[in-house]
Order: C-alpha cells, then sequence, then structure tokens
C-alpha cells in the first residue's frame, strides 16, 4: 500500500487502485475488482440509473453510499479500432488515474466538483483499460435538461458563469466543458475532468467559453425560444465577469 495525494494506492492483480480512504473504506482483497463491476451492484438492487455520453457511467446507491461509477471509453474514429482500451505510457498517463489526482486536489481547495472515491486500471500487455468511482452530487441535475423543462431565470445563468470562472481562476482547462457536465442543484458544480489539467492562465480560458456556448446552441435548437439566447449567454458572462 502507497500513500498518494490523500489517497491510497493498492496493487491488484491486473493493476492498480487509487482509493480515498474516507470514501472506500478497507474493503477485502477479493472485494476491491468487484466496487467497478456494474453487474455486482445490480444484483445487489444498488444501481439505481445509467447515463449515456461517451462513456458509460451509472449510479450508485449503497446505504449511505452515493456513487458514481464511470467506465472510460473512446470516442471518435478511434472507437472503431478499440472502444475502450488505452495505449500504455505508464501508471501516471493512466486517464482514470489523472482525472482522481485532478479531481482530489480541486476537491481539497473547496471547489463544486465531486470528490474521488476509487480509480483502477486493468493492464493487458501494451492496453489498459480503467474507470473512475466519484461521489454523487445528489438532487442536482444537468444543465441541459433544466433547460429541456423550463427557462431559467438570470441568478441561475449568473451563478453557472461564476462557477467557470471560480475554475478558471484556479487554473483548471476542463477539456470538454458543456451544458452536460454543468449540474444544477443547491451550488453550481462541474463533473467530468477526463483529459482536464492545471495550467497557466492564457487563451484556453476562451476556447472553453467557447465550447460551452456551442453546446449550449446545439442542444436549444428545438427547445422554445426562451430557453437560451443572447441574453442568457450575456447572463452567464455577467456571472463570469463579476466573478474574477
Amino acid at each position: 500500500m502507497i500513500l498518494t495525494n490523500g489517497g491510497r494506492r493498492i496493487a491488484t492483480a491486473t493493476g492498480a487502485m487509487l482509493a480515498d480512504p474516507d470514501s472506500l473504506g478497507n474493503p477485502a482483497e477479493d472485494a476491491q475488482e468487484t466496487l467497478f463491476d456494474p453487474e455486482y451492484w445490480r444484483a445487489r438492487g444498488e444501481l439505481v440509473a445509467v447515463t449515456g455520453g461517451r462513456g458509460s457511467a451509472w449510479f450508485i446507491a449503497s446505504g449511505a453510499r452515493q456513487w458514481v461509477l464511470r467506465h472510460f471509453r473512446r470516442g471518435g474514429f478511434i472507437a472503431r479500432l478499440s472502444q475502450d482500451g488505452y495505449v500504455w505510457t505508464g501508471e501516471e498517463g493512466v486517464r482514470a488515474f489523472a482525472e482522481w489526482r485532478l479531481l482530489e486536489l480541486l476537491a481539497r481547495r473547496g471547489l463544486p466538483v465531486p470528490r474521488p472515491v476509487a480509480a483502477r486500471y486493468q493492464r493487458t500487455g501494451l492496453r489498459y483499460r480503467c474507470d473512475l468511482i466519484t461521489q454523487r452530487i445528489v438532487d442536482a441535475e444537468p444543465l441541459n435538461a433544466a433547460l429541456a423543462r423550463r427557462a431559467l431565470p438570470e441568478p441561475v445563468w449568473r451563478a453557472v458563469g461564476a462557477t467557470v470562472a471560480r475554475l478558471h481562476g484556479a487554473g483548471v482547462d476542463h477539456a470538454d466543458l458543456n451544458a452536460h457536465n454543468i449540474l444544477l442543484g443547491d451550488i453550481v458544480s462541474v463533473i467530468d475532468f477526463d483529459r482536464g489539467r492545471l495550467r497557466a492562465q492564457g487563451a484556453w480560458r476562451a476556447r472553453n467559453l467557447r465550447r460551452l456556448r456551442r453546446s449550449l446552441a446545439k442542444i436549444s435548437r428545438d427547445l422554445p425560444s426562451d430557453r437560451y439566447s443572447d441574453e442568457t449567454w450575456g447572463w452567464l458572462m455577467a456571472g463570469y465577469g463579476q466573478a474574477k
């Protein structure tokens, strides 16, 4: 067992895990791999929902545990060759581990992101597969789902902008900032930091915002005109500017 960044590295038969002892506890050795198996949770009646997207994600409700389990899958053309296999470049390059470490750091800084629970990789030769478990942000819904149901008032848009500004101010470059990865609840949170990283301030912030704007325009095409407009984007940017 090796401690790293507030977590614990656990060697497994096919690779390794990173875990937060406070969230995960101390599972028996023969139970470590099953934590990442959706069928294990389904058999226990604790797999409560499935979400779409490029990866495969499941909600897990196990007593006081409210988790999200995500299996990393490839996107784009490369997925035709391998849906979930990645080239092994060393443990530092494992995508689930990189996201776990980033989330652990951001959570410790008090930023509105899910707390990481555990990550693992399974290596076969020069390829690996990986998974990530995070704390579920309960009683929250994605921005795209909220817009599909109702028009959002100006304070909500400003809060979204302020949250993005907080992350940008901390140097967080989210690789896929879109309306699916912003959650509205008691606070505005951001999820899915695969390929995210910390960077010095620069042009990437504008790229993040352009990506978010494209996402909002795309999902609103078939929605009533009051759901998203130049005015609502202006509210978001006002919140972004005020939070700097």
